[in-house]
């Protein structure tokens, strides 16, 4: 009869560090979330009264309704919803037929190009901010609706590297079949090519929405006006401590993640999914 190895001193010390460097992570990223969540449901008194990690001694849906029933909640809303359409239909577009062209032709100063879009992913924002400002102004799109998209648009090129992915992926066999049956490259495109990106179309539409609900900086800092808020900058009106609103805060904080963990939850797996089978090569 075979008898179980009995695990050696170190090999249990090494499985109990590492559960205790995970328990540890978990702890780091719930903890703040809790303390929100709490935070939505207690009075301007108990902020004061209680500590962060108790729980509401009598919760309210105070905060929530003050929230809810603000006129720049839908206006937040609305400009969020219009901005995330337009950037990932443009992400979409531009991305697949970009990295379609790179990936399946041939020209000169190929490799230069492609050098020059993973550079634009490497360099951080910050050191061009202040001519992104300058060429965005220059276009008069200033305190409109237009200068997220193009940003979100033109500056973020993650989408070129998940499509690409996929494509080297996809044999060209099917290339030379449909052009020898008739197709001219805009029907291989759009017919073939296209409907087989599909699963990385979910990745890239996931992401970046998730991306565009929760930046706050360039809606911040390109649409300041009181009709140019977004979700995130909706949230600005309740972050003066001097007020005693952080309940408020936390309350339009909840109310304002719930979207991007509804995403999460339900299309994790399409996020993963799309990742790995982009990340494989057979």
């Amino acid at each position: 009869m075979r008898t179980l190895q009995k695990p050696s001193p170190r090999a249990v010390l090494t499985q109990a560090l590492k559960q205790i460097i995970c328990i540890g992570m978990v702890i780091i990223v719930i903890l703040p979330i809790l303390l929100t969540v709490f935070a939505a449901f207690k009075t301007r008194g108990d902020m004061v009264n209680t500590s962060p990690l108790a729980l509401p001694p009598q919760p309210t849906l105070e905060n929530f309704k003050e929230v809810l029933t603000d006129k720049y909640l839908l206006i937040g809303l609305k400009n969020t919803a219009l901005i995330l359409v337009i950037s990932l239909f443009f992400n979409i577009l531009l991305g697949t037929i970009t990295a379609y062209i790179i990936e399946r032709f041939d020209f000169r100063f190929k490799n230069a190009v492609v050098a020059l879009f993973f550079i634009g992913m490497l360099v951080p924002t910050f050191v061009t901010e202040i001519a992104r400002f300058k060429i965005i102004n220059g276009l008069g799109l200033y305190r409109t609706i237009g200068a997220p998209i193009l940003i979100y648009v033109a500056s973020d090129l993650m989408q070129l590297y998940i499509y690409r992915q996929f494509l080297s992926n996809l044999s060209t066999s099917l290339d030379e079949s449909a052009l020898l049956d008739g197709c001219s490259y805009f029907q291989l495109f759009t017919k073939i090519i296209f409907p087989l990106l599909a699963p990385a179309t979910a990745t890239v539409a996931i992401i970046k929405s998730i991306t565009i609900i929760n930046d706050m900086y360039i809606p911040y800092l390109y649409m300041p006006g009181n009709k140019q808020k977004t979700l995130t900058t909706f949230l600005m009106d309740y972050s003066n401590a001097q007020q005693g609103s952080w309940q408020t805060l936390a309350a339009g904080i909840v109310i304002i993640m719930l979207p991007t963990i509804i995403i999460y939850v339900f299309f994790q797996k399409y996020i993963l999914a799309g990742v790995a089978a982009g990340a494989v090569k057979e």
